[in-house]
């Protein structure tokens, strides 16, 4: 987890919010004795690395599991239209 008290900061990040959220942000940070950007990095941060981790952590049943081994096993077959997409270059090298 990034320490945001510690880490030199040369980024600056700027972002709008009604009073609302505003009044509940400044709540929380006083509540978690952090400052609010502080407490505003670290939930961010936190938020990012867990919709980060879930495109790459997939949880599955145990017969879930199983079936992706069984279809990982499976002998390769003709996929002309996967061959077809493979064949084209990708979009970033268009540039």
């Amino acid at each position: 987890m990034l320490t945001t008290n510690t880490t030199t900061r040369s980024a600056r990040l700027g972002l709008r919010a009604t009073p609302a959220q505003e009044t509940v942000l400044r709540r929380a940070a006083e509540v978690a004795h952090k400052s609010l950007t502080d407490f505003i990095l670290d939930a961010a941060y936190q938020a990012a690395e867990q919709t980060l981790l879930d495109q790459r952590l997939f949880m599955v049943t145990g017969s879930q599991y199983q079936a992706i081994l069984e279809m990982l096993d499976r002998p390769e077959s003709d996929n002309p239209g996967l061959a077809d997409l493979f064949s084209r270059p990708s979009v970033w090298a268009k540039k």
